[in-house]
């Protein structure tokens, strides 16, 4: 079992980028800016996924059970499963799983029916409440409509857990899985999503999309919320290309999890667990650090936050001027979200050798050697992906070309 290599054949985006990959991949290559205004809200900007129509990829009798973020991976997972050629009908139930991660929920889904219970009582709420606010609602509906009948679950850390889900769906791979379906997305711009964020300190109160999400500038005003994410299908390499999948986006090298186990909210006054992370990734890929030729940063786009993870960048990579991109500044941050879709963008930079890049940067970068503009890259063959989740989760995960 230690041989099997799991690797990704299937990526799934519904994100503001666009509505899977080519769409998605276009627009990410032109730097395209897709955060715009919220009305009648606190908050704003948010990265918002325009043109979505839900009864496109779920039944109406699914639609009246589930939230927006649990229709965005059922979708999602359509569009991966079709880029991957890949039916599960025609694969053994008990060989394939699925772990996705999960963190704001169901919120549209539970305000509606929160309001319902307090304007014309208990009667009037949904049999579906009890699911279709719930973290797990997304594993649970994607494993019953495609019979995924292995190890399923959900990982929450907040942006680091679409990290960790990968990671689970590699360690399953590895141990006899043939296929699972992973990543994660999140729909957390309902009115009471938008108040619930409304008061942290770190999101930008900015009103120009041009300024408001600037991950490393020394004027950095916060993050912009987002909503949408993706899936992908990790499979068994030699299982993907004996069965002739049309792509095999990269292999997933190396994985860690670190905690600074400091305080519930607030950022550690140091960043070694988040160093150690990613120290940890790179080595249990076999690799070190000259071998990495791009880091998916998790720019939190304060200035204090920003400025551990130049820290840990440094710490790590010592001074070496490694690319550093942020794609995630033209869609916002996505919650848990977020960190699937940054492997979804690590996966087609390999795969092409383009890196994404990050828009709207400041005129100082803290010395990073921050991708502004698409830039393409003779011989690229790993990337870092790494994030940070409120409460002090660090994840990394390192991607490499096949």
């Amino acid at each position: 079992m230690s041989r099997r290599r799991a690797v990704i054949t299937g990526l799934g985006v519904v994100a503001p980028t666009g509505i899977g990959v080519s769409e998605h991949w276009e627009r990410s290559l032109a730097g395209a800016t897709m955060i715009s205004r919220v009305e009648g809200s606190p908050i704003r900007l948010a990265g918002q996924v325009e043109g979505f129509r839900e009864e496109e990829f779920v039944d109406s009798k699914l639609r009246v059970q589930t939230d927006r973020w649990t229709w965005f991976a059922l979708a999602a997972t359509q569009l991966a499963l079709a880029d991957a050629a890949f039916d599960p009908a025609r694969e053994s139930p008990s060989d394939l799983s699925v772990v996705t991660a999960g963190g704001s929920g169901g919120n549209a889904f539970g305000q509606r029916e929160i309001q319902a219970l307090w304007s014309r009582g208990p009667r009037s709420v949904s049999a579906y409440q009890s699911i279709g606010w719930f973290y797990a609602a997304s594993s649970g509906q994607l494993s019953i409509k495609h019979q995924l009948k292995g190890a399923c679950g959900v990982l929450v850390a907040d942006a680091a857990g679409g990290i960790d889900a990968l990671r689970e769906a590699a360690r399953l791979v590895r141990r006899g899985t043939e296929g699972v379906l992973t990543g994660g997305t999140e729909a957390p711009l309902s009115p009471y999503a938008l108040a619930c964020q409304a008061g942290e300190e770190t999101v930008s109160r900015e009103s120009d999309p041009a300024r408001a999400y600037r991950p490393f500038a020394p004027d950095a005003s916060g993050y912009v919320p987002a909503e949408g994410g993706a899936i992908l299908l990790v499979e068994e390499r030699e299982s993907a290309l004996g069965r002739g999948a049309p792509s095999v986006y990269a292999e997933i090298a190396g994985t860690a999890s670190t905690h600074d186990a400091h305080h519930i909210t607030d950022a550690a006054p140091d960043p070694r667990q988040y160093a150690r992370a990613m120290r940890e990734a790179i080595a249990r890929a076999g690799l070190r650090s000259d071998d990495i030729g791009v880091v998916f940063a998790d720019g939190a786009g304060t200035p204090e936050r920003d400025a551990l993870e130049v820290v840990a960048l440094t710490e790590v990579f010592g001074s070496r001027a490694v690319p550093v991109t942020v794609p995630k500044t033209m869609t916002g941050r996505l919650c848990s979200g977020g960190a699937a879709l940054d492997l979804a963008w690590a996966a087609l930079a390999l795969a092409d050798q383009v890196i994404p890049p990050t828009v709207n940067a400041g005129a100082e970068v803290g010395g990073l050697d921050l991708v502004r503009e698409a830039r393409t890259v003779s011989g690229l063959s790993a990337a870092l992906v790494v994030a940070r989740g409120s409460g002090g989760f660090n994840s990394a995960a390192v991607l490499t070309a096949v």
